[in-house]
């Protein structure tokens, strides 16, 4: 399952949540990949989309990050599987 995490820095943690990105690199609990990182120029804003079938593990990188950096978790689906779930598409799993 993919999940696309927006996130904004909280206001005045901007210096925090740079150099403890710097420092750590924000690796992701086991069970958990990154697809892809994004990150917003001249803002505290990015984007992070997170393979994984277990759903805690997005949890648990969420609650390392919430003392810096509040959270949107949106699960989402590739092209491929929203079209196997539309009504045209069923049938063709």
């Amino acid at each position: 399952m993919l999940y696309m995490m927006e996130w904004t820095i909280k206001s005045d943690s901007y210096d925090n949540a740079h150099n403890r990105f710097l420092e750590a690199g924000a690796p992701l609990p086991d069970g958990a990949t990154t697809v892809g990182r994004w990150h917003a120029p001249g803002s505290g804003n990015g984007w992070h989309m997170i393979g994984t079938e277990k759903p805690d593990t997005v949890y648990a990188f969420a609650a390392e990050w919430g003392d810096l950096l509040t959270f949107t978790v949106t699960p989402v689906f590739t092209d491929e599987q929203a079209g196997a779930l539309s009504p045209e598409g069923r049938g063709r799993r």
